[in-house]
């Protein structure tokens, strides 16, 4: 859970936001002595944690990061980068390119506390339990909640969304496989039953769930057509949250409005939030032009991802008039993997040596001397930026855990500490090119004529790399000369995000930039990220083609850990075994979220913990400042 998707999605810092994948493992919020009513029934609680105890209890009036006092009104105008054809929750990432801001519509059962790690509280259900094997959970919805036409929200529709995933999105109907039977089990009671034991994330993810209105699905548009949940829709969905779409320009624009009547609004975990009476997305293609027209205050709220626009684009007047605060906030709720991905389902990058060998063409220290002012540190673990990174060599439960599949990994798992390739000077850079070559040598290919050819075939070894975004055509075209050196022929090819999110769903190239980003305590998406299955699955996350039964096996070791430390020494192995069998080529980290935004807003006087920014989600329009800075162009 990163920290969730959901979280995620309040703050539109992705242009693509789908339902809550992922959570975490730990410890459930009592102990399974404690979980029991004196009946031996399951105890009913108010808040799930994964690492023990929640903070807050179950009477507590707000979260002690929100300012409850908070003046409600105001608009904030925000940045998406992509465009958008639908408001299908339910074929986002399957079918054309789903507007992500409409999923602030919609509520789950339950919603994450931004001071607590893996921790969540009752939003459209009241209470949880489960018993102390994990083998079920059931979620009472509150009685007050209802959709935006005033109809309760059912048991009905938390199964019918369950269905809904299952059946017609890929990736969802393997997530949700553990998922083997809802029901409904009271007035307002939806029990959920797991196909095994022990796995002690399933109640949280469950609670994740975004919930649909099944009556509207069900029921016939304005022109009397039955809808259809398998299809791309603009109409406007029916939602249960304190937003709803109240205007939009298809691909290019989506205005969201606060419901005034919320059946939610007092309730603790919304006390002093959602404090905007309007939320308005505007879509550019183009990052650049995004970058304009913040400057040109069309927008007001910018999260900077380029180390170049940061150190460069931001002395314009308004920022030296501090009418623009840029102001950067520390990421500690997760980590993250983000690399040239390569497509291994490829015959020429089946080979680990071809994939180490491009490894040691990618000059970063360079590149980060170049084109990134210095401001990154390179990637060296796919937990990077967390204590669950791999380091030196394994040892303890750790290397006890690697012993279980010695002979299905490289050797390198226990006798070498995983490090990147070092360039940055002319003479590193010769010999990691050397050695690039050598590896390549190894796996069957010679140069010949200053090009790299297969030595049975005779064919020159050729890379597209993938790109979607113009701005990071730079670091494709700084990697390219590089690659060239050993004699590879090398494109770089620039496609608009529907091409590209296509290319991806059908495994449609050679290498791109993809991220993964990890929680303070991985489970079971981690089956979704490098799973065997995961990569038969059209448009899941393991876009790699990862099919490793010893990974498999890591995964599943990591998802049924029993306590913090198992978890952690299981993680670390697995990361270890990711790292050696080079199925990416790592790239970079930065952790803060750099911002930069018009000075109209108000923020509590002490941030949570893992919510960096938390914007738009407990800030607020302040009407004095925004009167100082002059009225918007």
């Amino acid at each position: 859970m990163t920290i969730t998707r959901r979280y995620l999605l309040q703050n539109a810092a992705f242009a693509t936001i789908i339902p809550a994948l992922g959570t975490a493992t730990g410890l459930p919020a009592v102990s399974p002595a404690s979980a029991q009513t004196a009946g031996g029934e399951p105890a009913w609680r108010h808040g799930l944690s994964l690492f023990g105890n929640v903070k807050y209890p179950a009477d507590f009036k707000r979260f002690d990061y929100v300012n409850p006092d908070a003046p409600k009104g105001g608009v904030a105008r925000q940045i998406l980068i992509g465009t958008f054809d639908h408001f299908n929750a339910v074929v986002a990432g399957v079918k054309g390119s789903y507007a992500a801001a409409a999923g602030l519509i919609y509520e789950a059962l339950t919603t994450p506390a931004l001071d607590e790690v893996s921790t969540e509280y009752g939003a459209l259900a009241e209470s949880v339990s489960y018993p102390e094997d994990f083998s079920s959970v059931t979620y009472r919805l509150r009685a007050q909640a209802k959709w935006h036409d005033g109809v309760s929200v059912t048991p009905e529709d938390v199964i019918f969304s369950l269905d809904a995933f299952k059946q017609n999105h890929p990736q969802y109907s393997a997530y949700y496989r553990h998922v083997v039977k809802a029901e409904k089990v009271g007035e307002r009671d939806i029990k959920f039953t797991f196909d095994a034991p022990g796995n002690r994330e399933l109640p949280q993810i469950v609670g994740q769930l975004t919930v649909l209105p099944k009556h509207w699905w069900e029921g016939k548009d304005s022109e009397g057509r039955k809808r259809d949940i398998s299809a791309t829709t603009l109409e406007k969905p029916l939602g249960s949250s304190v937003y709803r779409i109240k205007e939009f320009v298809p691909g290019r624009s989506i205005v969201l409005e606060r419901v005034k009547d919320y059946w939610g609004r007092d309730l603790s975990v919304n006390v002093g939030r959602n404090n905007f009476d309007e939320l308005r997305y505007e879509y550019f293609r183009d990052s650049t032009v995004a970058l304009e027209a913040f400057k040109a205050d069309q927008v007001d709220w910018r999260t900077e991802n380029s180390a170049k626009n940061w150190a460069t684009a931001y002395d314009f007047p308004a920022v030296k008039e501090q009418r623009v605060l840029l102001e950067e906030f520390p990421n500690r709720s997760s980590g993250v993997m983000q690399a040239f991905a390569l497509n291994i389902r490829r015959e020429k990058f089946a080979d680990p040596k071809v994939r180490r060998a491009l490894n040691f063409a990618f000059d970063f220290e360079e590149m980060n001397k170049q084109i990134f002012f210095n401001q990154y540190k390179r990637v060296t673990s796919y937990f990077d930026g967390t204590e669950l990174a791999s380091s030196g060599l394994p040892q303890g439960k750790e290397l006890e855990i690697l012993d279980t599949v010695r002979a299905q990994v490289p050797a390198e798992v226990f006798t070498t500490a995983y490090t990147n390739p070092v360039g940055g000077n002319p003479e590193a850079v010769r010999d990691n090119l050397r050695e690039a070559l050598r590896l390549l040598k190894e796996a069957g290919y010679e140069v010949r004529d200053r090009k790299l050819v297969d030595i049975k075939s005779g064919t020159q070894f050729t890379i597209e790399l993938l790109v979607e975004d113009p701005s990071f055509e730079r670091v494709m075209l700084f990697f390219k000369p590089s690659l060239e050196r050993l004699g590879i022929a090398v494109s770089v090819r620039t496609i608009d995000p529907t091409q590209y999110e296509n290319r991806l769903r059908t495994w449609d190239f050679d290498v791109v930039t993809s991220s993964w980003p990890e929680s303070l305590s991985p489970g079971n998406e981690q089956r979704e990220y490098w799973g065997s299955q995961a990569a038969d699955t059209a448009g899941s996350r393991n876009i790699i083609g990862i099919k490793n039964p010893a990974i498999d096996k890591l995964i599943e070791r990591v998802i049924f850990t029993k306590d913090r430390d198992d978890l952690v020494a299981a993680t670390k192995a697995l990361d270890r075994v990711l790292l050696w069998n080079h199925y990416v080529v790592p790239q970079w980290n930065y952790t803060k979220v750099r911002t930069a935004h018009w000075d109209r807003f108000g923020r509590p006087s002490k941030m949570p913990e893992y919510g960096a920014s938390a914007f738009p989600a407990i800030w607020w329009f302040d009407a004095d400042k925004a009167a100082k800075i002059g009225k918007r162009s």
